[in-house]
């Protein structure tokens, strides 16, 4: 009776945010979508993947609504702020579109004085600014940008408080998991889990390190992208820049995180560079190199929803 009351509950929870997203973004009703400043600058490329893993795109000026929209999240009193648009030349130089196919042509947003210039032919990004003017920058200059995802586009919140149903709860812990097949390396798988409202796995237990071996073998190699080594993935440790003084993603030692179990001969730094943490298949512990590309797992609390219901 109780399960099926709880049933109920979430069954209602969920029909009722339905449509709704992540409560760091802000909701416009003239445009009908979310946006979101990130303020902190970072590289057109970092920019558009962030913005991807939070289950949005870096916004571009395509509609007046969706311009306004842009304008208004930024800083209005400062004509010189300016962000990166998803507007990008990057796979055929002078070849302008936006992250979701829009020539650039089809953006009625004027042009900052003397842009556009192609300054040293490296500008194929376009960015927008305080006037709601363009202008091409270089795609590797670091600027704050705006992350949209439009209402239209909405799905249901699972019961890991996400709009990405590939996070699944385990009972047994109580927390959700997610196994990455497109590998990373260990930065930006890094990035990839924190930007799912989440962080890269930490074993705390025998049963914990069960449910992930367990994950694991849900997916065999046929099932990840590119080649490189399947037999391990990424989880939450590294050396902090101290040799062999591995510590989680949290600052705490393995053994204050509940679980030291490497597998045999490891650690072993066999080559340099082996100064990030991962699992084998088995469920027992590796060091593995930071940069060499790995699926990886991520881990987030069910009860952590970035969630949020659209209001006008």
């Amino acid at each position: 009776m109780k399960s099926s009351f709880k049933y109920f509950v979430l069954l209602l929870c969920l029909n009722f945010i339905e449509g709704s997203f992540r409560c760091d973004y802000q909701y416009s009703s003239k445009a009908q979508a979310w946006f979101k400043l990130v303020p902190v600058p970072a590289n057109w490329f970092d920019a558009r993947l962030r913005c991807s893993q939070e289950g949005a795109v870096l916004a571009s000026p395509i509609t007046p609504q969706i311009l306004a929209g842009m304008r208004n999240i930024m800083n209005r009193s400062n004509a010189e702020y300016e962000v990166f648009t998803g507007t990008h030349a990057t796979i055929s130089q002078g070849d302008y579109y936006t992250i979701e196919g829009t020539s650039l042509s089809n953006i009625q947003v004027p042009w900052a004085k003397n842009e556009p210039d192609n300054k040293d032919n490296v500008e194929s990004c376009i960015t927008l600014n305080g006037n709601g003017e363009l202008a091409d920058r270089s795609c590797e200059v670091t600027l704050p940008y705006i992350c949209y995802r439009p209402e239209s586009s909405h799905v249901a919140v699972s019961e890991c408080g996400t709009v990405d149903p590939e996070y699944q709860l385990d009972k047994r812990t109580n927390k959700c998991y997610k196994l990455h097949t497109v590998p990373r390396n260990f930065s930006r798988a890094f990035l990839a889990c924190s930007a799912e409202g989440g962080h890269l796995a930490i074993i705390n237990s025998d049963v914990e390190a069960t449910v992930l071996r367990e994950l694991f073998a849900k997916y065999p190699d046929a099932k990840f992208f590119g080649n490189f080594r399947k037999d391990y993935a990424f989880l939450g440790f590294y050396d902090w820049g101290e040799k062999w003084d591995f510590r989680t993603v949290h600052g705490e030692t393995l053994m204050e995180a509940g679980y030291v179990k490497f597998s045999s001969g490891e650690p072993n730094d066999w080559t340099p560079g082996e100064n990030c943490g991962g699992m084998f298949r088995t469920g027992l512990l590796i060091d593995v190199w930071c940069n060499k590309p790995a699926g990886f797992i991520c881990e987030k609390s069910p009860g952590f929803s970035l969630a949020c219901q659209a209001v006008p």
